[in-house]
């Protein structure tokens, strides 16, 4: 299941090796479903680790046609457009040599992240008077470390599940100006980072033009496969939404948690528990397990695979139901859009208690 820990001190999981080079897509499906099952219980026998909160950052206006792939194509979903709450999570464990170290998942800086072409064009259709009430902002990354008493200095990794809107130059530094988070290093799967240097225009839409640029190469380590970070945290390689696209696993004291953006809501990892008819019938009718968050559709069949190892991964709570798969950006209601396709709302979560330097 495990190799030894490579250099920089993670342990490469072998639980998905040539699970995708299967020629059934069945088959394909089975042997992923099987390899989450048995890195689950390698998992859960590790203790907990030491805390997890998620923070609200910011309200993005998004496409429901994009975030419900294949339902609202049916006619089944009524709104037009959904609003995503993006999130970033602090995670704190132990290495394996024992050792407290500190990650950020998907810490945005929403507003370089501006320039992505995709909601530059969204921006620049709406009225200036209006950005505010669209895309209201709760708080910064920096805020919310404050918020826990942790210094910017004690991050060691941020990480994103993939690099799309982002822009890291401010936390890394750039061109020989520093970052705000001094000691960082940007964890990124060697596809995506190969992605970022050579887009196709379908995938240029969804990056930030020149998000690394200038970086120093040592603020960043590029890994392969699925690795684990420390004692109950793990980065699982999830393509299909990205080809380098991962998910942050990690140990709570009830179970394993899973944060991804493959999907937006509870709902898309269970849709055959959804409340909302238009979901639910959709999977009735089509027999899908899962609903696609599908603003890139670069694999739609390896994504839809994802989201099954996601679920198997995760497990699901004995409290509402659903998977326990937390959306990084989750679909949640707004009196500008009504009627978001939410079952369960997983809101701002918190596990543990932290550590400060």
């Amino acid at each position: 299941m495990t190799r030894d820990p490579e250099p920089t001190g993670f342990a490469q999981l072998t639980a998905f090796d040539g699970t995708r080079n299967v020629g059934m897509p069945q088959d394909r499906l089975r042997a992923i479903r099987h390899g989450a099952e048995a890195l689950r219980e390698q998992l859960l026998d590790a203790p907990p680790i030491r805390f997890a909160r998620s923070f609200n950052l910011l309200r993005i206006p998004y496409p429901a046609w994009f975030a419900f792939t294949g339902v609202y194509s049916q006619q089944l979903l009524k709104p037009h457009m959904v609003h995503l709450l993006a999130r970033t999570t602090l995670v704190q464990y132990d290495d394996f040599e024992g050792r407290l170290r500190t990650l950020l998942f998907t810490p945005a800086d929403f507003e370089a992240g501006g320039e992505t072409p995709y909601f530059k064009r969204l921006s620049a259709q709406t009225p200036k008077f209006l950005h505010t009430t669209i895309a209201p902002v709760y708080q910064t990354v920096l805020q919310a470390l404050a918020l826990c008493g942790v210094k910017p200095e004690q991050v060691d990794y941020i990480t994103y599940d993939h690099l799309h809107t982002q822009d890291v130059r401010r936390w890394l530094g750039s061109a020989g100006t520093p970052g705000l988070l001094p000691n960082a290093r940007l964890l990124v799967h060697r596809q995506e980072l190969a992605n970022v240097q050579g887009l196709l225009p379908v995938q240029a839409e969804w990056y930030c033009p020149q998000g690394l640029q200038g970086v120093p190469a040592d603020r960043l380590v590029a890994f392969d496969g699925s690795i684990q970070l420390g004692r109950g945290v793990a980065l699982v390689h999830t393509p299909g939404h990205t080809e380098g696209n991962h998910s942050l696993v990690y140990r709570a004291g009830d179970g394993l948690r899973v944060s991804s953006e493959n999907g937006v809501s509870a709902d898309s990892w269970a849709p055959l528990q959804s409340r909302h008819n238009g979901i639910r019938r959709y999977a009735q009718a089509t027999g899908a397990e899962v609903i696609l968050n599908g603003n890139t559709q670069e694999s739609s069949n390896d994504q839809y695979l994802s989201m099954v190892l996601e679920k198997t991964l995760a497990g699901t709570s004995a409290l509402h139901g659903f998977s326990n798969v937390v959306p990084s950006s989750e679909c949640s209601p707004h009196w500008l859009f009504p009627g978001a396709p939410s079952s369960h709302l997983w809101g701002e979560t918190r596990f543990g208690t932290v550590t400060v330097a």
